[in-house]
């Protein structure tokens, strides 16, 4: 009551203050969250040109600071600005105008949605669409092609898996890409293939392409122009704001997306903060490596995405040992071991930070060790493991030995949970989505969605990190939960150690005197609220540079 009065008699003109300095914001009447080391609250925070000038007590803030600007949250929660460390920004904004097939429950249900883009977009001639899911359906066999050959004939059909690591073409698609003449396959291009699969039965292509494979059809898709790349990452940008995103690491860029995200932000149609992870390229790595990183306000751009195998769902994760549930195979790297070892280290002898998505427990063998090669023990270079997901508990140590960040997703362990253990068997599978393990070895862990493959809000990633379950509560008591991870330490995983997995805690990451105002308030407490109520949290407002953009 002390303090309410105080501040309403000072907001109301009614008691003299001394000379204050005046600032561009001043928010007041909350719980804040600095994020700090100590990981003290606050009550009052000051913003001016950008950054904190101020983060204290209701008293303090406002007996030095004045402003045209206040906001009283009434009692709101405020964060760091929320950082996913691993998504896929652009790819996000370009789904949104592609047929959404997240959540069917069948092959027939793709099929409706696929009609019914169909028909909102009569004047297409191929027919995009991300999501499907087979483990969610009754049958979980891959579909095929043929439904969609009788219903497009003429149109050609390319459907990515929700993981982005396999995908159905139809014989329309196929035939452009080269892969079939009539329906006859041609050896002449899929021969030649690493790190992917052309799926046949009796030596005809079924449509389902995986990994690499994926690249043959993905080449003559016709690409969209300026206006539609820059429509893209403007709807991106909406999607992320009114979750309480303020920064995003982007898992791989090309020079052109790059080019055009620095061009937005610099006209100011894009205020997102863009870490950039550059993807593995000839080109890419001709130009970037003999420029160096590069860095703006908003964009940074001093890593390389790099790809070691597939996904798990799709069974393209590279294994130590043979799929429990298909003991012929046991997944495969996407580029040979010399060709890997040696973009890496060409890579790291630039300056740039290495970036490898690492999904089976081979690949995360395979990958720390080349990282060990090259770090020789503690170190400050900041590599990463994207993903993380299934690695022997032989190799969790390196993790700590080499300095090398784990960046997860905590919402793949609750996704693959219903099936995870039949890849990988009982045994093996504890070993996976091991994030209270990887968090011990540096004391830092970064957690991200990898969205589009699930979802933008970063909360249903703090409610899986904490209590290991699904949207409705499944499995009780959690999925092995002797990894989860505590609240604390979930929402530095979303703030400062995110930042710090991108060489950017000294300037965003916490609230924090000298740091940039990125800031998101939420109505209710993540510290405190119920667990079943994390994901329904409702974002207030989120702020990029003091800013409110949403």
């Amino acid at each position: 009551m002390r303090i309410f009065l105080f501040c309403l008699a000072l907001v109301s003109g009614l008691v003299a203050c001394r000379s204050r300095t005046p600032v561009d914001l001043i928010v007041y009447n909350a719980k804040i969250y600095t994020v700090d080391s100590a990981f003290t609250t606050a009550e009052a925070l000051a913003v001016h040109q950008g950054k904190f000038v101020a983060v204290g007590s209701l008293e303090d803030v406002f007996a030095r600071y004045q402003t045209d600007s206040l906001v009283d949250l009434g009692g709101q929660f405020v964060y760091p600005g929320f950082y996913d460390p691993h998504a896929h920004f652009y790819g996000l904004g370009q789904g949104l105008d592609q047929a959404d097939l997240v959540g069917t429950t069948s092959f027939a249900e793709v099929v409706q949605r696929l009609q019914a883009f169909e028909k909102q977009n009569p004047d297409k001639n191929w027919l995009l669409g991300r999501g499907w899911d087979q483990n969610d359906w009754a049958s979980k066999a891959f579909p095929t092609r043929d439904t969609l050959d009788r219903l497009f004939p003429n149109k050609a059909v390319f459907l990515v898996r929700v993981d982005g690591h396999a995908a159905l073409a139809n014989g329309r698609a196929l035939e452009i890409a080269g892969i079939v003449k009539g329906d006859e396959m041609s050896g002449k291009i899929t021969s030649q293939l690493t790190g992917g699969l052309v799926e046949t039965r009796q030596g005809r292509a079924t449509g389902i392409l995986v990994d690499n494979a994926m690249g043959l059809v993905r080449r003559v898709v016709p690409p969209p122009d300026a206006a539609e790349m820059r429509q893209a990452l403007a709807k991106a940008q909406t999607a992320c704001v009114r979750l309480g995103l303020t920064s995003v690491s982007d898992a791989g860029l090309s020079r052109q997306l790059i080019d055009l995200v620095d061009s937005m932000h610099q006209d100011g149609s894009l205020k997102m903060r863009i870490y950039a992870m550059i993807s593995l390229s000839v080109p890419n790595k001709e130009y970037y490596l003999k420029r160096g990183p590069y860095r703006t306000a908003r964009l940074n751009v001093r890593s390389f995405k790099v790809y070691a195998d597939g996904a798990l769902g799709s069974r393209g994760a590279c294994l130590l040992a043979p799929y429990t549930d298909r003991p012929a195979e046991a997944g495969f790297l996407l580029y040979p071991e010399e060709e890997l070892r040696r973009n890496i280290v060409e890579v790291a002898a630039a300056g740039f930070q290495v970036n490898t998505h690492c999904i089976g427990d081979s690949a995360n063998r395979f990958i720390l060790n080349t990282y060990g090669e090259i770090l020789r023990g503690k170190n400050d270079r900041r590599f990463r493991i994207e993903h993380a997901q299934v690695v022997h508990p032989a190799d969790v140590p390196k993790f700590g030995q080499f300095s090398v960040i784990p960046s997860v997703q905590s919402t793949h362990a609750t996704s693959d949970m219903y099936w995870a253990a039949d890849r990988l068997g009982p045994e093996r599978v504890k070993s996976a989505y091991a994030f209270k393990d990887l968090l011990a070895q540096n004391g830092v862990l970064a957690n991200g969605s990898d969205f589009p493959v699930e979802a933008v809000n970063p909360l249903f990633g703090f409610h899986a990190a904490v209590a290991r379950q699904d949207a409705q509560g499944y499995p009780a008591g959690g999925y092995q939960m002797e990894n989860a991870l505590d609240r604390p330490s979930a929402l530095r995983a979303m703030t400062i150690w995110a930042a710090f997995a991108n060489f950017e805690e000294t300037e965003r990451g916490s609230i924090e005197v000298g740091k940039l105002a990125d800031f998101t308030v939420l109505a209710q407490d993540l510290l405190t609220a119920p667990a079943p109520a994390l994901r329904q949290i409702a974002v207030r407002r989120t702020y990029i540079n003091g800013e409110r953009v949403f």
